[in-house]
């Protein structure tokens, strides 16, 4: 079977996928895993770090992200393949680079649901507070687990419904803000939300820099698109066209909502930046001093419900990774089984790791910090391959046509500069976490080439 072929394979072998996906359900799972109102939990921070430009943060961070979605839209019509990262670098770079991809891109879909499904906990239990956090956390997992086993459409389906609501409940925030706004005036200038609200000194852009390196994780999920590309209908150009279009559409609602509630945000950044306790609630406090408690718990059940299918988006994704993975006997054969086109027994495995990874952080007091430090070096570092990638395939072993020096390096090279950038952003415990990772990673890979060559 060619490498850059369709990768499916014939029916009765049990490792092919079906093909029911279209555009719109594409959308809707990267949609859900980014999460509409994502920046909700990071404003306070962001406002904080940026000097109050808050909304240039995301202007930039969703220019920044563009490049690796671009390389990722180049990749998928190259390569059709569940697994997106892991079988690009191993088709553009190599059997080993793409186990390093595909290990590394691991840590973060096999983390970020657990950290989407705690989230999930916690928000339930404030509304249910006689049910511990880590009961809602394993009953969110169960739930979407079963509806990622039923099949990928019926999924995209109830996700479709999740997705509609958490837009729903965007629209009522903008309005009402737009309302308030209107009626009251904003507490901060017009523009500040742009140039930074003047009480941490001039306008820094160095200030506005670190905090692009916090507010890129907030994108981290529209990726999950392209694990998807054997089972869409209609090609690969479906998938790069959903993978652009999710990222421009999240860029759009998340400089629309974050520009509007730093304009109503009464403290200003200088108070955040010397109140740290005050960043997480930041956006919620906002809303509910300038619009009412009734917004501010709308968002709030919005954000419990959205999280858990955020995850079950990621959970999707997670298993596709493994299912590729083990058909290319680089993990275990046993996950490359499907049953009636869906990868079950890859998609089992990812739930039990995401399951005891969300329990034992929803059962201590800091499971959140551990798990939100280490979730994101490992997409980088396949965000970096991915850039890699495309260079190797287009300019350097030119086995796609005519070399286009801005579209094939001048694009991918900046994009990889960027990740690297985010990576020594990183804290030093994500750093040191996604070290031991890549470590273990290689030792596993070193394992398999002894393997083989004894049996050789």
């Amino acid at each position: 079977m060619s490498e850059t072929g369709t990768a499916n394979r014939a029916p009765g072998t049990g490792h092919d996928l079906r093909r029911s996906l279209g555009f719109r359900d594409l959308v809707v799972y990267g949609l859900l895993f980014i999460a509409p109102m994502a920046p909700v939990g990071v404003f306070g921070t962001l406002d904080a770090k940026s000097h109050g430009a808050v909304a240039l943060v995301y202007v930039v961070a969703t220019v920044a992200m563009a490049f690796t979605a671009f390389s990722y839209a180049q990749m998928v019509r190259v390569v059709p393949r569940a697994g997106s990262v892991y079988a690009y670098a191993r088709v553009a770079l190599g059997k080993d680079a793409g186990f390093v991809a595909g290990w590394m891109a691991m840590l973060d879909y096999l983390l970020i649901p657990a950290v989407a499904y705690l989230f999930s906990g916690i928000a339930m239990n404030a509304l249910v507070p006689e049910v511990s956090r880590w009961v809602w956390t394993a009953l969110a997992v169960v739930v979407t687990t079963l509806l990622n086993l039923w099949g990928v459409r019926a999924a995209a389906r109830v996700g479709f419904l999740v997705l509609a609501m958490e837009i729903v409940v965007l629209l009522v925030f903008v309005v009402s803000a737009v309302v308030v706004l209107a009626r009251d005036g904003a507490e901060r200038g017009w523009l500040s939300p742009l140039s930074g609200d003047g009480t941490q000194g001039a306008f820094a852009l160095t200030a506005v820099i670190g905090a692009v390196s916090v507010a890129v994780l907030s994108y981290l999920g529209f990726d999950a698109i392209a694990s998807f590309a054997e089972e869409v209908t209609g090609g690969s150009e479906k998938v790069a066209r959903a993978v652009l279009f999710c990222l421009a559409l999240a860029g759009v609602l998340f400089v629309a909502q974050t520009y509007l509630v730093a304009l109503l945000e009464p403290v200003t950044s200088a108070e955040l930046a010397a109140d740290p306790g005050k960043q997480g609630s930041a956006f919620y406090d906002a809303v509910d001093v300038s619009v009412g408690t009734w917004l501010h718990d709308l968002v709030a059940v919005s954000k419990a419900v959205g999280a858990a299918f955020a995850a079950l988006a990621g959970q999707a994704a997670a298993g596709r990774l493994l299912f590729a993975m083990g058909r290319d006997r680089r993990l275990p054969k046993a996950l490359a089984r499907t049953d009636a086109g869906v990868p079950r027994v890859a998609l089992l495995c990812a739930a039990v790791i995401t399951l005891v990874a969300a329990v034992w952080a929803a059962r201590r007091d800091d499971g959140m910090d551990h798990l939100v430090s280490v979730v994101d070096i490992g997409a980088l570092t396949a965000f970096t391959l991915l850039h890699a990638s495309v260079v190797s395939w287009f300019a350097v072993r030119r086995a796609g046509g005519p070399v286009s020096w801005w579209r094939h390096v001048a694009m991918p090279v900046a994009g990889a500069a960027i990740t690297i950038a985010v990576i020594v952003e990183a804290s030093g415990a994500a750093q040191v976490v996604g070290a031991v990772w890549f470590v273990v990673g290689v030792a596993v890979l070193v394992g398999q080439r002894g393997r083989v060559g004894a049996d050789g």
